[in-house]
């Protein structure tokens, strides 16, 4: 369906998942490492000035711009603490899609493929959040025939796992 909606062939997308990185990936990545490099030498002192300097100064022509590009790309984490600095839990994350995917193509129509995405995404929301799905679901479809419209929030799995930790405290 997504292959569908983007207007690819399947063909088109398994060649470009399992194509080889070009030239210039594969240059930021050497650059990358060349930069962790010096970086840790500098005793993480030195910023992308000085690095590109420091670079240049052993021979390899980088432009100061190209290494701020790759290095606000390496800091990205240092700004916003909730950046992990691995994307291990993403990669686990997408492997159960992964494993699912010849699943997903067989729902029967587009309105059971979007109820599986919507009930796919409560899981996964339940498990990011440390829920049992099978326990959240119980209690909310108990309690949302009863629960005000206006506080219909307080029933997704972030509000309703604090508000089950402050009542069995």
């Amino acid at each position: 369906m997504l292959c569908r909606v983007l207007e690819v062939s399947r063909a088109g997308y398994y060649a470009w998942e399992g194509r080889e990185a070009s030239a210039r990936q594969k240059a930021n990545a050497a650059l990358v490492e060349r930069i962790q490099q010096v970086h840790q030498d500098s005793r993480r002192t030195y910023g992308s000035p000085r690095v590109q300097a420091e670079l240049k100064a052993q021979g390899l022509p980088v432009g100061r711009h190209r290494v701020a590009r790759q290095w606000d790309a390496l800091t990205r984490f240092v700004e916003d603490v909730r950046l992990p600095l691995d994307n291990n839990a993403s990669e686990r994350a997408l492997r159960v899609a992964a494993l699912g995917r010849k699943d997903f193509l067989f729902v029967g129509h587009d309105r059971a493929g979007r109820n599986l995405a919507g009930l796919y995404s409560l899981v996964a929301t339940c498990s990011a959040n440390g829920i049992n799905p099978r326990e959240y679901l119980s209690d909310v479809l108990l309690r949302v025939q009863y629960h005000p419209a206006s506080r219909l929030d307080e029933l997704l799995p972030g509000p309703w796992s604090r508000r089950l930790a402050a009542n069995t405290s």
